[in-house]
């Protein structure tokens, strides 16, 4: 089973959502902005997604320019910031078994598949 994690206000998540249905996956969908990661669930996803946490930072939103811009965070308190703000996450993120990607541009999803 695929999970994808969601946010339903971006239209690329809703995008992969709707990918994933059409090709008659299963798929458990988790709202991320509702169903909160956990620090280690997170760290989980990004030991999956085999990234650095600055890599899945959106850098460009206000809550990271008005909270955490030109300061150095060790990959621990990067990973607390997404936690408390997850809006910060890139997205959307799915995960086959042990493989993930952050399926931007969408084709991504193919090479876990």
């Amino acid at each position: 089973m695929l999970t994808i994690y969601h946010n339903p206000r971006c239209s690329k998540s809703r995008g992969c959502n709707t990918l994933l249905l059409d090709l008659k996956r299963e798929v458990k969908v988790i709202n991320y902005m509702k169903d909160l990661f956990t620090e280690e669930s997170l760290k989980e996803v990004i030991n999956l997604l085999k990234i650095k946490p600055i890599e899945l930072v959106r850098t460009n939103e206000q809550e990271w320019k008005d909270n955490f811009k030109g300061k150095k965070l060790s990959d621990s308190e990067i990973i607390k910031a997404m936690v408390d703000y997850p809006k910060l996450i890139q997205r959307p993120i799915v995960v086959n078994g042990k493989k993930a990607v952050v399926a931007r541009p969408l084709e991504l999803v193919q090479g876990i598949l």
